[in-house]
């Protein structure tokens, strides 16, 4: 099933896709998303939205925003950085999250604004100390998420990468949640970014250095990772500091990003003032 966080001018709401992609409203049977026990309704009986509606990030704002760095080898490649030997694990503020079409907001006196189009995995039930056997029983479902980094803040200032992952609307999720049962391998999806047309972006799940299943179970091992967290599992070549030359998204930008099967992004790049 695939799960909605939508807006019309009346109300927000709760809603599923149908069969021909139409927004079905589940809103009086499911009030908000309790990502431990996602309801199984058929969206032929909801009634349908037929008026526009915004998208809304599908999980609102996670407790746990978890991101893994360099887990694609050839992205590690193009940066010219070494695979890593174990998951490189930083956070990324939950005040980042947006909706999938919101827009982008450079943030000042930024000067390398990047994208990364990931797959997000969205927990189900609590989860410590999991087998990687046991890891995908505490999957809820997985988003497209949109891991925008300012690598001048990230790579170039004393400190952590929190800082350049952080800043406000560089966290877009959805438009989708998607469970599990729509997405029988998760290491066999299909990523893509467009830069104004231009597909920068265009990679596959199989060549993840650590999988979902393994990455949950290595998480759980530190942090008990909880209903409604997101593990934002890294990002396949194709970035703008991986180019040559370099390029970053600037005023006027509109960057689209994707995984089939679970929907599509698409952003204006606006620079605050």
């Amino acid at each position: 099933m695939k799960f909605v966080s939508f807006q019309t001018q009346e109300a927000a709401g709760v809603g599923i896709l149908d069969d021909q992609g139409r927004v079905r409203d589940a809103s009086a049977m499911v009030p908000s998303l309790d990502f431990r026990a996602l309801p199984t309704l058929n969206p032929n009986f909801l009634p349908l939205v037929e008026c526009e509606v915004a998208f809304h990030s599908p999980i609102g704002r996670p407790g746990k925003f978890i991101c893994i760095g360099l887990n694609y080898a050839d992205h590690a490649a193009e940066t010219g950085m070494a695979a890593p030997s174990e998951p490189i694990v930083f956070m990324k503020a939950s005040s980042a999250c947006c909706g999938p079409f919101d827009d982008l907001r450079l943030p000042r006196g930024s000067v390398k604004t990047d994208w990364e189009v990931e797959l997000g995995v969205v927990i189900g039930k609590p989860a410590k100390y999991v087998s990687k056997d046991q890891a995908m029983e505490h999957v809820a479902g997985y988003v497209v998420t949109n891991d925008v980094s300012e690598r001048e803040f990230q790579i170039e200032r004393q400190g952590q990468w929190t800082k350049g992952k952080s800043c406000d609307t560089f966290g877009p999720i959805g438009p989708w949640l998607v469970t599990p049962d729509e997405v029988p391998d998760p290491q066999n999806l299909r990523l893509w970014t467009k830069v104004n047309g231009e597909t920068l972006q265009d990679g596959s799940t199989k060549t993840m250095i650590f999988g979902v299943a393994e990455l949950i179970s290595y998480l759980s091992q530190m942090m008990t990772l909880e209903p409604g967290d997101v593990i934002s599992t890294g990002t396949p070549p194709g970035v703008g500091m991986g180019l040559k030359p370099q390029r970053y998204l600037q005023d006027g930008d509109v960057i689209e990003i994707g995984i089939d099967g679970l929907g599509a992004q698409k952003q204006r790049v606006v620079a605050d003032r």
